[in-house]
């Protein structure tokens, strides 16, 4: 029943916020391991018989912890005899010296001792914190970079498993103090960090992983040891700080573990006046820190060791081992002098100042916990072949993954990393530190690109420093690679140290060493925090900088004003570089000029805003939005800013369709488009074929005012259009067009509700019906056809939208989204944007004061595409610059994007290249014009390869294979006001695209 009520105590605690405070007993919180021994009933009738059996002085000695030297001498091992034989105490510490040695000691205790004793290890970063030959792990301030805490648990399993081959039960660890004074001379890198929550974590990880493994954890040095600028062996530290701060900072990971269930809190020894009002008295001799903060308030229930009581810190005090017992302690560590603080313990409670119910108390809980950690028995550890089972391969590997997992990019913000590798531009590597001690970080970078190592001496003189930066600046990369730790030698040259070229530092050292390169390391493109120049976590670094691996630990502590607690960015495996303009060969000065044309066409009128992107090899050399929507107090243009394309469909859409439906075999360019539109057959139109409708020369006219159609003739008077501005023609449609916006919709062919048969958008309140396809089907049929010269037609690809949705079996856009745009991963491109995204992500295109009189936001502008619904073979398309980008990389790649592929490159190859043998037109793209590239649509320093398209509403994509670029430039230059014609008369697209080619590097 006890057992029940003290569990249901526990879950009640746990649910209660961990900031919280006061008034929990010690029976709130049960320890697991105490929880495991309870519940035994061979646990409890194997400390009822011991007890029954021990003296007084007996139990007295249960509580003491010595600490003895792991040697073999004479005079060792007789005082080993002594402290076991007359002194009986519970268990040992052994001070450091070697494996073997502390093993075999260990047996002689066990075989000397009444009952089986308590081995315990100071053992925070393993074995080899005090045993010299024992695998070496990193220290906590290295492990508090991880991220991954199972990580950390499995540390501490792999740390319990070594103890228990040593014949150990009690690891002195973790350390659960927050380090928030740099200058902390003890505990600095013990700590994992300065955040109390993610201690906590580190700390609670730790902990279980060891208590998993059997062996007792010990969470140190209550109340908290980070923020002193003392150490506790050599003096008292004052912890001055009110009890607000202590319960956010220096407990809260003592609270976190306790209410975790586990199992040992170390006192140490600080003077804290919040919590202790005696002057000079250490917390470890507290009574009102360990019996009234710790057992009651906390509620810990587990084991309570002091800290070593022959530190400095404590020691000047009389009678130490019997205070920290009346304090509340439960087992003493390290008595100087054990005969007096033992006959202290006995004269006090002989005398009545110490309690033998309390002495039968705390060592009744000593036994508990020693048959919980296996000691029912006298353990022996068997020394043959102790150490190969201390050092094994999955203990290397564990210590591997370590110190890999800590690896911490605390900054990349020049995206150095991962770096750029060029068959014939080496990096350079400049090592700092002793001569071929990177040896291993060189040869594994040299696996992924060429390298040029280069080595810094101490002391370099100012002729020698110019001429090794001279060379350093030859290199497009550059690497500073430091294991020194002495920096003060090198700080003369890294003072003048300012590359031309992106530099990445590598720390090969604890994170403080960075302080010493302040300037240079503020500086950098990318830091790098490897710890140590241990050669696997060389290999490793040399593998991250090209993204062949992966990091993402952050910084558990700052580093001065350099690096905030916390900081660090991720890299992942086969993350792409991020090239400079220069790496891509061009002159990022020159490149400048494209913003300048952009802006200057804002302040001209030739539109609000604008998106320019150009891809060079496929990676981006410039992305760039200006302006705003619609002009000043609108929202400012950004790359996820959706535009109108006009015209720009007919590539981006229709052309995409046809070219799929040619690869599968579904139409040939020689096809009669009439076979498959049967309103054609009978007309002169019968024989237009597929290549004609692409070429433009199919003798159909350039537009058709389908939308005149719609309109009701009755409800207006005089002409719908005039030559001159008048009270009726009052908008301008361009040039010398005036338009009557006085008229009503036919209510056969536009509802101002949507409803059955009308559920295709035209603009905002207008839906166009379905029977007006068959007019637009009559229009085309009845249309006069000229003969089959180059006339650049909508009609045509109208008519190319219409073959598409016949031989797919769907409409146009469901077509091209499950064919392009979302397998490509193109979230933002496609027909009738407002079905997907607000109309506040959408650039307003224009104010339709006549046909729609309303502003276009979302609504094509085209009148064709709009009495299509929106969706058309000629217009209708939105997207933004960077996903055109990739559709039209797509086609220079020859169909495929991204290691999939969408058409096949013969016919990628056919569509792009071929050239109408009338005109300059290809196969549906556009061409510079060979004859006069002043006329054409591109800027006349273009190859005659290139292709693409133009759009009405001032959009244009272009693509050069021979130089292996793709320039997307997308504005609204009708808005507000379909007149401006600011943009084509000043050329801004063809200005833009002649800079991108003046800015190629010779």
């Amino acid at each position: 029943m006890n057992h029940l009520i003290r569990l249901f105590l526990l879950c009640l605690l746990i649910i209660e916020p961990m900031s919280g405070g006061h008034g929990v007993s010690a029976s709130d919180v049960v320890p697991e391991l105490w929880r495991k021994g309870e519940a035994d009933s061979h646990c409890r009738q194997w400390v009822d018989a011991a007890m029954t059996r021990m003296t007084l002085k007996e139990k007295i000695g249960q509580l003491f912890i010595y600490t003895i030297e792991p040697s073999l001498t004479k005079r060792n091992l007789a005082l080993l005899r002594e402290v076991v034989q007359t002194y009986r105490v519970g268990g040992l510490l052994f001070s450091g010296g070697k494996l073997q040695n502390q093993a075999e000691l260990t047996n002689r205790a066990q075989a000397m001792a009444r009952v089986p004793m308590l081995i315990t290890f100071d053992g925070e970063w393993g074995l080899a914190m005090r045993l010299r030959g024992t695998p070496v792990f990193p220290r906590n301030l290295e492990l508090g970079c991880i991220r991954d805490n199972d990580l950390i648990r499995e540390y501490g399993r792999e740390m319990a498993r070594q103890c228990r081959e040593l014949g150990v039960q009690v690891n002195f660890a973790p350390v659960a103090d927050v380090n928030t004074n740099p200058h902390n001379p003890v505990i600095n890198v013990r700590s994992f960090g300065e955040s109390p929550e993610a201690v906590s974590e580190k700390v609670i990880a730790y902990a279980r992983g060891l208590e998993e493994g059997g062996v007792l954890s010990v969470a140190k040095h209550f109340p908290g040891h980070g923020d002193t600028d003392t150490d506790s062996h050599k003096v008292l530290p004052r912890l001055s700080f009110d009890r607000g701060r202590l319960d956010s900072v220096e407990l809260h990971p003592f609270r976190a573990f306790v209410r975790a269930g586990l199992s040992g809190v170390m006192v140490g020894h600080l003077e804290v006046p919040s919590l202790e009002s005696q002057e000079g008295l250490p917390a470890s001799l507290s009574r009102n820190v360990v019996n009234d903060l710790l057992t009651e308030e906390l509620g810990f229930g587990g084991l309570i060791f002091t800290d070593a009581l022959a530190m400095k810190g404590v020691a000047a005090h009389r009678n130490v081992c019997l205070q920290a017992l009346k304090a509340g302690n439960d087992l003493v560590l390290a008595p100087r002098r054990l005969k007096e603080e033992f006959q202290a313990v006995v004269d006090a409670v002989e005398s009545g100042e110490l309690s033998v119910k309390d002495i039968d108390r705390k060592c009744r809980k000593v036994l508990t916990y020693k048959y919980v950690l296996g000691l029912k028995k006298k353990p022996h550890v068997r020394l043959s072949g102790l150490a190969q089972r201390i050092h094994t391969s999955q203990t290397s590997d564990l210590i591997r993954r370590l110190r890999r997992a800590s690896v911490t990019i605390p900054d990349n913000s020049g995206q150095v990393l991962p770096l750029y590798t060029h068959p014939k531009r080496p990096i350079a590597l400049l090592e700092v530190g002793e001569s071929n001690g990177l040896e291993a970080l060189a040869e594994r970078m040299s696996t992924h690109a060429p390298v040029r190592r280069f080595s810094l001496p101490p002391d370099l003189s100012g002729e020698e420093a110019r001429r090794l930066c001279d060379s350093l600046n030859t290199h497009h990369r550059v690497i500073v690679a430091v294991s020194d730790l002495r920096l003060t030698p090198y700080q003369s040259f890294f003072a003048d140290f300012a590359p031309e070229r992106p530099v990445a530092y590598l720390f090969f050292t604890p994170a403080g060493m960075m302080l010493q390169l302040n300037k240079s390391v503020k500086q950098a493109g990318a830091v790098v925090l490897a710890h140590s120049a241990d050669a696997d976590v060389q290999r490793h670094v040399g593998d991250l900088l090209f993204a062949a691996a992966s990091a993402d630990g952050r910084l558990p502590a700052s580093i001065g004003s350099l690096f905030a607690e916390g900081a660090g960015v991720n890299l992942t495996t086969g993350m792409q570089p991020h090239l400079t303009a220069e790496d891509l060969g061009f002159s990022a000065e020159r490149l400048l000029r494209i913003d300048s044309i952009a802006q200057a066409g804002i302040r001209g009128g030739a539109y609000p805003g604008c998106q320019v992107v150009v891809l060079k090899d496929g990676q981006v050399l410039v992305d760039k939005s200006f302006g705003t929507f619609s002009g000043m107090g609108s929202p400012a243009v950004d790359s996820t800013s959706l535009y109108d394309l006009a015209s720009l469909t007919k590539t981006t859409a229709t052309l995409l369709a046809v070219m799929k439906l040619y690869d599968k075999g579904s139409l040939n360019l020689t096809d009669r488009v009439s076979d498959h539109l049967p309103f054609l057959k009978g007309t002169n139109k019968e024989k237009i074929t597929v290549q004609e409708l692409l070429f433009h020369q199919s003798g159909l006219p350039a537009g058709i005012a389908f939308y005149q159609e719609a309109i009701d003739k009755e409800s207006y008077k005089g002409k719908l259009f005039s030559n001159r501005k008048d009270a009726r023609h009052s908008v301008s449609l361009g040039g010398n067009v005036w338009a009557n916006p006085h008229f009503k919709f036919n209510s056969d062919y536009i509802s101002d509700i949507q409803k059955p048969g009308f559920l295709r958008p035209v603009s905002k309140g207008l839906w166009v019906g379905d029977a007006f396809r068959e007019v637009m089907e009559r229009k085309i049929a009845d249309a006069p056809l000229k003969a089959k010269t180059y006339v650049y037609s909508d009609v045509g690809f109208v008519l190319l939208g219409m073959l598409v949705e016949q031989l797919a079996g769907m409409s146009l856009d469901e077509y091209l989204q499950r064919e392009f745009y979302i397998p490509m991963g193109l979230k933002r491109t496609g027909y009738l944007p407002l079905r997907r995204f607000s109309a506040e992500q959408i650039v307003p295109t224009a104010n339709d004061r006549f046909l729609r009189k309303s502003w276009l936001q979302g609504y094509v502008h085209d009148e064709t595409a709009a009495f299509c619904g929106g969706v058309a073979g000629n217009a209708g398309l939105f997207s933004t610059a960077g996903e055109l980008a990739s559709v039209y990389l797509m086609l220079l790649d020859g169909g495929l994007y991204r290691g999939s592929r969408y058409l096949s490159e013969p016919t990628c190859r056919l569509f792009t290249a071929t050239v109408s043998k009338i005109s300059r037109r290809g196969l549906g793209f556009d061409k510079p014009d060979p004859v006069n590239p002043e006329k054409g649509n591109c800027a006349p320093n273009v190859p005659a390869e290139v292709y693409g398209h133009t759009g009405f509403t001032g959009t244009c994509a272009w693509v050069d294979p021979v130089n292996r670029l793709v320039y997307v430039f997308l504005s609204n230059r009708v808005c507000p006001d379909v007149s401006n014609r600011v943009l084509i008369r000043t050329e801004i697209r063809e200005q833009i695209q002649a800079a991108i080619y003046e800015a190629m590097l010779p």
